[in-house]
């Protein structure tokens, strides 16, 4: 039986057995022409690609750009119908049994420049000490000073941010106990600048239970009005609401630390979290600072 016409009797089974739509069923057409087309270029057929042949195809995809979603999608085709060249006995063996499918690459996160963070914080400081602002408004400007404080010297999430007990300051305000995910507690320095913020907030505060009491349900300040708040800040000191959010400020803590030569496993502890792959999205910034490092001392440097 010719390939056409394994490949018909591949989709005609598609459509009849399994029900499939029929843009699903043109769909499949196209990825195995394409795949067949491949093949041929390469002296194989549908009939003997073998494993190494599939992940050329997957990588010739990956060379030309296209998503990861696309060339999976891609590769279900092709592994849907080996399977069924295999069923049927025409072939043997499954030459995509073993191969993974392609997976998207996680973004890059946001980052603020550290001049950025400093302007923030530079502007959250003069609005928390202004003699012009009503009291309501003082309040809210001396909390969001030190929400942004605490922010940028922890890494926290935002949502261990905003229910921080008071009891979760340690001694001199040096350390915060928080309390992560799946409840597990995790101690944070806490830079000078964030203690003092610390202080003289905590003592405008009426007795209570929360670090940022409001008046909701929940007896603390919420992750949205935080975000709004932190937005406005950012427009104000001339930043791009769409660039500021508390994660965006969260990678900031992270980046920023591992530039300035911090291990990655410390970052890891300090962040919270339980696998150093999660951290490891940072990684693009020790890239560039080692690629810097040979540039600037490699003895062929100049060379080149």
């Amino acid at each position: 039986m010719s390939e056409a016409h394994l490949v018909d009797a591949f989709l005609e089974m598609m459509s009849a057995e399994r029900g499939a739509a029929k843009n699903t069923i043109a769909a499949y057409r196209r990825d195995l022409g394409d795949y067949s087309a491949f093949l041929g270029r390469r002296g194989a057929a549908l009939t003997s690609a073998s494993r190494e042949h599939v992940t050329q195809y997957l990588a010739s995809l990956e060379a030309e750009g296209l998503a990861a979603s696309s060339s999976a999608r891609k590769l279900s085709a092709i592994r849907q119908f080996h399977k069924f060249l295999a069923a049927d006995a025409v072939r043997s063996d499954d030459p995509t049994r073993i191969i993974a499918s392609p997976k998207a690459r996680r973004a890059l996160p946001k980052v603020l420049s550290i001049a950025e963070v400093d302007r923030m914080l530079a502007l959250a400081e003069t609005e928390a000490e202004s003699a012009d602002a009503s009291p309501a408004q003082l309040a809210a400007a001396q909390r969001l000073h030190l929400l942004l404080e605490l922010l940028y010297a922890t890494g926290m999430r935002v949502s261990e941010l905003v229910e921080l007990k008071r009891a979760a300051v340690m001694r001199d305000a040096s350390y915060l106990t928080v309390k992560g995910k799946g409840g597990k507690e995790r101690i944070v320095p806490v830079t000078d600048r964030a203690r003092d913020a610390i202080k003289a907030y905590v003592a405008t505060l009426p007795p209570g239970l929360w670090l940022f009491p409001a008046n909701g349900e929940d007896g603390h300040l919420s992750r949205q009005v935080f975000a709004r708040d932190l937005k406005g800040l950012g427009a104000r000191a001339g930043i791009a609401a769409a660039r500021i959010s508390p994660h965006v400020l969260r990678h900031a803590f992270a980046s920023h630390l591992l530039a300035g030569g911090a291990d990655l496993r410390v970052v890891q502890t300090l962040l919270g979290h339980a696998d150093i792959a999660t951290t490891q999205i940072y990684t693009h910034v020790l890239d560039e600072k080692l690629k810097t490092l040979v540039e600037t001392h490699h003895p062929l440097a100049e060379a080149g």
